[in-house]
């Protein structure tokens, strides 16, 4: 077996059950640095036992390393492949069958962990027709959000790596901030540019209801976005602890949504799951549209699917109107036919 392969695949497993990002990127350094030398050398230090004087390769890594050389799955990759068995959460099987693609994922051009190439082969080697990447706009700052120029740069890139994979698409995105006045955080000369649009807010979530609703009215009836994103901003578990959801009038915003052809984003990241039943319920019966998306910022979490694919079952969302399951060629008339 590949040595990097399997450092990447043991990566992935860690970040899929949401292992911590320190444990994680022992594994994606030691793949780094081995992709960087000829195979021929790898094997000579593996041979007289100085993998460890490689930075970033440890004792639990070189055992992968050695053991990967010599033609086996390494125990530690074998361990973690066992336990991964299956999906993350039952109930949802039947709706991940259905879904095609993912139009929400990060690569480390923002805040997401990993280049571009690697978040895209993944979703490929996970069975993916197609993924959207969408990095930060340039307001937020903290997530390191792309200007314009960085946003045409990276456009390069996604159309070189589409290039490169065969039945699979990589399509240009933008995660764009909705700023106070509603307007979007990005040109739109850029905004035409790309295939999917995810608006979401991401700043002063606690506005009056008025004002919030007023702010995701003015961002859904434009010809832009495609995709509300985690709409009520909530935090229901995890690291950065928990958070209300937004007060907005939900009725006027899915009617707005069902009216000017904008998918309801399914939050698929556990400390999200957005939104909240009871708010999902309402925007099927006002004729929403959905969008199942896992919001992942490193391969692992490319699986987070299986968690807002659970939710959708368990809510009996019409899988018609979830537009993931769409083919892509549909899903690019739809996302078009409002510029």
């Amino acid at each position: 077996m590949d040595p990097v392969e399997a450092l990447d695949e043991i990566g992935f497993w860690l970040e899929r059950g949401r292992s911590s990002s320190y444990r994680v990127e022992a594994f994606r350094k030691a793949a780094r640095e081995l992709q960087g030398r000829r195979a021929a050398s790898v094997r000579e230090l593996a041979a007289k036992g100085r993998l460890r004087d490689l930075p970033g390769i440890g004792e639990r890594t070189a055992t992968v390393v050695v053991q990967a050389l010599a033609g086996e799955v390494p125990e530690y990759l074998a361990d973690l492949r066992a336990k991964g068995e299956g999906p993350l959460v039952e109930g949802g099987e039947a709706v991940r069958e259905a879904v095609r693609g993912d139009l929400h994922v990060h690569s480390d051009w923002s805040d997401g962990g990993s280049p571009i190439d690697v978040m895209a082969r993944t979703a490929r080697w996970l069975g993916h027709e197609y993924i959207a990447l969408t990095d930060h706009s340039p307001r937020l700052k903290i997530a390191n959000g792309l200007s314009a120029h960085r946003l045409a740069e990276q456009l390069d890139v996604v159309a070189a790596v589409d290039a490169e994979l065969d039945d699979f698409r990589l399509l240009p995105g933008i995660e764009v901030d909705i700023l106070e006045d509603g307007t979007l955080d990005q040109t739109s000369a850029m905004l035409d540019r790309l295939d999917v649009v995810v608006a979401s807010v991401h700043s002063k979530l606690r506005s009056d209801r008025r004002t919030m609703t007023r702010r995701m009215l003015r961002a859904v009836e434009g010809p832009h976005t495609n995709v509300l994103g985690h709409c009520t901003g909530r935090l229901v578990t995890g690291s950065r602890g928990k958070r209300p959801p937004s007060e907005f009038d939900a009725e006027a915003v899915f009617t707005a949504c069902a009216e000017h052809d904008v998918a309801v984003e399914v939050n698929a990241r556990p400390e999200r799951a957005d939104p909240p039943d009871d708010l999902l319920r309402l925007a099927i019966d006002l004729g929403c549209l959905f969008s199942i998306d896992s919001d992942a910022h490193a391969p692992g979490q490319l699986d987070f699917l299986d968690h807002g694919c659970a939710r959708v079952a368990g809510i009996d969302v019409p899988l018609e109107r979830v537009v993931t399951t769409w083919p892509v060629d549909r899903l690019l008339a739809w996302t078009h036919a409002k510029r």
